[in-house]
């Protein structure tokens, strides 16, 4: 026993070596901004990890700890055997738990940084952070990593408003119920419900006064949709858009 440990230990630390010179060598992706904001936005169609999903168990550090940053080499819990390979990139997501008991399942997630593989053996993988969203946590997963395709659409706020489709804003990033111009947040209709990337909303509030029609707030622009839901970006708002607010597609 004591001679296999101090052989892991070897291979780790030789795992570490490797995974610095390597990381030097591979061309570092380029993102837009959009891009950028895009994968650390919400996330559609969230799944939640399965029973053999990839998961970061460490770093490479002695001193032992459970949050990692941008500069970290994060130990990946699967190697070759699982089909991991030198050069492969991982988004690293975690279920949305605000307000929420352990013992329940998240239905949401957020990506918080994507990695590229720098080392790798049978049963284990070193990675380096590309790009940091959040916090990185011990037991966080891995997805594969896709390349968002962020629409350059323009904010004309023309078009005629459909009342009879109407979809509503379910929250933003991690708990946020909020946002402003600029932010993403989530729509709950997607390719499902004839929802797709560039189309225009009108934004729109019940203000709940009797009598009053409702109040225009704001336009968006779909970035990406999923099967049920989607993500939009706010273009333009005259008051914060909060979770409930009505989403009226332009035709």
């Amino acid at each position: 026993m004591r001679g296999s440990s101090v052989l892991s230990s070897v291979v780790v630390l030789m795992a570490a070596a490797s995974a610095v010179q390597v990381s030097a060598q591979i061309e570092q992706p380029r993102l837009t901004p959009a891009q950028t904001a895009l994968l650390c936005g919400p996330v559609t169609d969230p799944q939640p990890p399965g029973a053999n999903s990839l998961r970061v168990r460490g770093v490479q550090d002695p001193r032992p700890r459970g949050l990692y940053g941008q500069y970290d080499l994060l130990v990946i819990d699967g190697g070759t055997g699982a089909g991991v390979q030198l050069g492969q990139e991982y988004l690293i997501r975690r279920g949305v738990r605000f307000g929420m008991p352990y013992s329940v399942t998240p239905k949401n997630s957020s990506t918080v940084a994507w990695i590229r593989i720098v080392a790798v053996n049978e049963s284990t993988a070193i990675a380096s952070v590309q790009h940091q969203c959040d916090a990185i946590l011990r037991d966080d997963y891995l997805d594969p990593f896709v390349m968002p395709q962020a629409p350059l659409v323009a904010d004309t706020g023309e078009g005629e408003l459909d009342f009879n489709v109407l979809g509503h804003v379910v929250g933003g990033s991690e708990h946020r119920d909020i946002g402003g111009a600029g932010d993403l947040m989530v729509m709950d209709r997607g390719s499902d419900q004839g929802v797709a990337t560039g189309a225009h909303y009108a934004v729109y509030r019940d203000v709940k006064v009797g009598g009053l029609p409702l109040a225009p707030i704001g336009e968006a622009v779909v970035v990406a949709a999923g099967h049920t839901n989607s993500v939009v970006r706010l273009t333009r708002t005259r008051d914060a858009v909060q979770s409930g607010d009505y989403l009226v597609p332009r035709k």
